[in-house]
């Protein structure tokens, strides 16, 4: 009833549904409107943190200190979010082990396999065009520099 709703507002609003959604998508949701909670995701996504630790557990189940050496940079903290939020989610499932000292090991839920393809498709993307992606900055660097220094001439003539 609340997606009804929604997809009505937004027809009222402007933000129409596109009408070529994948089959199973729920048309009432739109990730190009601002209230749709789709965005939410789109942001979890958009960590980088968030699509190593998918990428490490789409291959096999870790432990937090296991995870903690294979991703070179991230803090405990920053991994110990990162893994609540994916829990929380829906996309991690956290198991606990009664050993002393306690042996906690993470895991990919049925919900978070379907994403891991696209995670590693993401990471070898990077991993493939990065020299591209380094040369386009280089080239536009540079290109913004000369403009910024002609920008400044002009202003002192």
């Amino acid at each position: 009833m609340a997606r009804v709703a929604a997809a009505e507002k937004k027809a009222l609003t402007g933000h129409l549904v596109t009408p070529r959604k994948p089959s199973g998508v729920d048309p009432a949701y739109d990730v190009y409107c601002e209230a749709c909670p789709t965005r939410l995701v789109l942001d979890r996504l958009a960590d980088k943190w968030v699509l190593l630790v998918m990428g490490l557990l789409g291959r096999e189940p870790l432990r937090f200190n296991q995870l903690r050496r294979e991703i070179e940079g991230v803090s405990q903290k920053v991994l110990s979010q990162t893994l609540k939020r994916l829990e929380r989610d829906g996309l991690v499932a956290r198991q606990a082990f009664a050993t002393v000292p306690v042996t906690v090991e993470y895991s990919i839920t049925p919900l978070g396999r379907t994403l891991s393809d696209t995670v590693r498709a993401v990471g070898l993307w990077a991993e493939t065009n990065i020299e591209a992606v380094l040369a386009a900055q280089a080239a536009y660097d540079a290109q913004s520099g000369t403009e910024a220094g002609a920008q400044t001439s002009r202003a002192t003539t």
